[in-house]
């Protein structure tokens, strides 16, 4: 047996002690699933750096490490205490919480959600709605042919589901607080349907609660029905030791807004794939993103935005910070199918260097079919510019505070998009904290 086979073997063995612990309790759709899926996952390589798509980023080091896959849900050592510091005021009574992947009751309250709305373990979902999540889940994200996507469905016996239901309003944030302990791999799914002129924000948020290695490989799916408004914060803080490979799907229906925020400051490795398709007229799409990468990290973003019909409109800011010897990638495609006239696409990569030893590979594209459209896109590599220094230091501030408040001022562009006042004030600290920075912010 070849060393990539017995890797696979290796990650493949959870699933099958899985399959046959809850063969006698899951429905026939979902065992038929991961089935599928464990096929494809048995007849797919992982990527390598020979694959266009992972050039510049190896998986080897999370191949390497000889992980556990928990079973079942263990809350030792966790504590309402211990995951304070990674909750929101606002979503303090619309959160749940998950651990390795399973849901975990007991820090999870939905107290604050009006009716119609459903935010439940999709190991625990009503009777009423099941049929909405055979409909929807594994629709739009594509385990027949990516490695990743496949694993996480192969293993899929947990997760979240989001249900707005049509013209429903939902005032507080939703928070998915995935939380992965030492050495462990898990595999969070998440299924979000904001039906027909609904209107929902949405946190999603991953976080290590120690210093130690883990592995989360997580996929969420997104259906944005004709006229709903969705506001979708995606947070991965986890260890800088951990590793993190995340795939979002989203499909936009008539008429529709996504709004996706994009923030990136932990893992050794981190991969983060985006795409949207925008499947009607009249649809507007905004993605904000910020990583911020020091000592020795990897950060890696892929996003795709299929403007397949007319009058729709997107626009794209993703911002990176470097330090010490870190490095990132950005790869944005944008494409405009024949036919898709009147379509406004914007798309904009930013990154300020922080030391000669950090690194950026960054690839904007567009590639466009149809006449009668207004696309611009774009990329910057620079550093932090001697006459704003010196401008700041004839002003009596320091060389030390003059750097931390111009590093700041480039993560505020978007950070100050972020309408939640608590996860606002979170990002600002987290990002002044990671490079050791000491402002005051309000």
């Amino acid at each position: 047996m070849t060393k990539a086979a017995k890797e696979k073997d290796k990650q493949f063995s959870a699933y099958r002690t899985l399959a046959q612990q809850r063969e006698a309790h899951d429905p026939a759709w979902l065992m038929n699933l991961r089935a599928k899926a464990a096929e494809r996952f048995e007849a797919l390589d992982f990527p390598t750096t020979r694959d266009e798509a992972w050039k510049y980023t190896s998986v080897a080091p999370i191949l390497k490490t000889a992980w556990r896959q928990p079973l079942a849900l263990e809350p030792a050592g966790l504590s309402l205490a211990t995951l304070t510091p990674f909750t929101y005021a606002e979503a303090r009574r619309s959160q749940l919480v998950f651990v390795n992947g399973h849901f975990a009751p007991e820090f999870s309250v939905t107290n604050a959600l009006p009716v119609g709305v459903t935010v439940c373990s999709l190991a625990r979902v009503p009777a009423e709605t099941s049929k909405l999540v055979s409909r929807h889940l594994a629709t739009q994200a594509d385990y027949l042919d990516h490695t990743f996507t496949a694993l996480n469905t192969a293993n899929l016996h947990d997760g979240a589901l989001i249900h707005i239901t049509r013209g429903q309003a939902v005032a507080a944030p939703i928070h998915l607080l995935f939380v992965s302990t030492e050495n462990a791999l898990s595999h969070p799914r998440v299924l979000i349907v904001a039906e027909e002129g609904s209107i929902a924000t949405v946190i999603e948020s991953y976080v290590s609660l120690h210093q130690a290695a883990s592995f989360s490989n997580a996929v969420t799916e997104v259906v944005v029905e004709a006229g709903a408004v969705l506001d979708h914060y995606r947070v991965q803080r986890e260890s800088e030791r951990a590793f993190h490979v995340g795939t979002t799907q989203v499909a936009q229906e008539r008429g529709s807004r996504y709004a996706s925020y994009v923030i990136s400051l932990g893992a050794a490795i981190a991969r983060h794939d985006l795409n949207i398709k925008l499947n009607d007229e009249r649809t507007e799409t905004e993605m904000d993103g910020l990583y911020v990468v020091t000592g020795n990290q990897h950060c890696d973003h892929h996003s795709t935005i299929d403007h397949a019909f007319p009058h729709c409109a997107s626009k794209q800011l993703y911002k990176g910070i470097l330090d010490d010897g870190g490095r990132a990638v950005f790869n944005g495609v944008v494409y405009v199918r024949e036919g898709a006239v009147q379509t406004d696409a914007k798309q904009l990569n930013k990154n300020l260097l922080l030391s000669p030893n950090a690194h950026v590979d960054t690839k904007p594209q567009l590639e466009i079919f149809a006449d009668d459209v207004k696309c611009a896109h774009g990329a910057t590599v620079g550093q932090l510019e001697d006459e704003q220094l010196f401008y700041l230091a004839a002003r009596g501030i320091s060389l030390e505070r003059a750097r931390a408040l111009l590093t700041y001022g480039f993560a505020e562009d978007v950070i100050s998009k972020i309408k939640i006042a608590s996860v606002h004030k979170a990002l600002d600290h987290a990002v002044l904290e990671k490079l050791h920075q000491n402002l005051e912010v309000n």
